[in-house]
């Protein structure tokens, strides 16, 4: 396992912290719990880096970050939802096409291909990241919970801009053909 394999595996690791984090009421818990999400999302830039770094990319860590990110941030997003800062339609949508484009890399897993994530769908995990980092440090009384409330629907809008992206190439994968050059990431 390669140190941007073990980077990806942190986040998994984060997931309980977060969410004990945020359950368990003690003073500035909210602080805490945002602040270990923040600094494993972080590793997700990280770990990319290093691995490119190293030359050292591997199938592993192509299948595991994606299932990373999304654990943490539903996760996450689950937590500020029973917390009333971010509406339940919005954290079920984004919800929704994980699951969808969830299945399509499992199809392309079958025809032997390992779907890379896209530029855009990178940008969606950071847009939603953010969104938790608003509404978890909103929660803590760092700023208005309508803060939180702008960035998930930003984090909406591009959760299902990306899916429209890996739909767009999903015929090509299906088929078992890799997407062409102007479509890949």
């Amino acid at each position: 396992m390669t140190l941007a394999d073990q980077l990806t595996v942190t986040r998994i690791v984060a997931v309980p912290f977060v969410i004990v984090l945020f359950l368990v009421d003690f003073q500035d818990h909210y602080w805490w719990a945002t602040s270990v999400f923040v600094i494993a999302m972080w590793t997700d830039w990280f770990d990319g880096r290093v691995a490119r770094w190293s030359g050292k990319t591997s199938a592993l860590g192509s299948l595991l970050d994606p299932v990373a990110d999304k654990v943490l941030v539903m996760a996450a997003l689950v937590m500020l939802v029973g917390e009333g800062v971010v509406p339940a339609w919005m954290v079920a949508a984004i919800i929704a096409r994980e699951f969808v484009i969830s299945g399509l890399r499992l199809a392309a897993i079958e025809k032997g291909i390992v779907v890379q994530a896209r530029d855009l769908a990178k940008l969606k995990t950071w847009a939603q990241a953010f969104a938790v980092g608003f509404g978890g440090y909103s929660l803590a009384g760092a700023w208005r919970d309508d803060f939180a409330w702008w960035s998930m629907l930003v984090a909406v809008v591009f959760t299902w801009a990306s899916a429209v992206d890996y739909a767009r190439v999903a015929p090509q994968l299906l088929r078992g053909a890799e997407p062409r050059a102007e479509a890949a990431a």
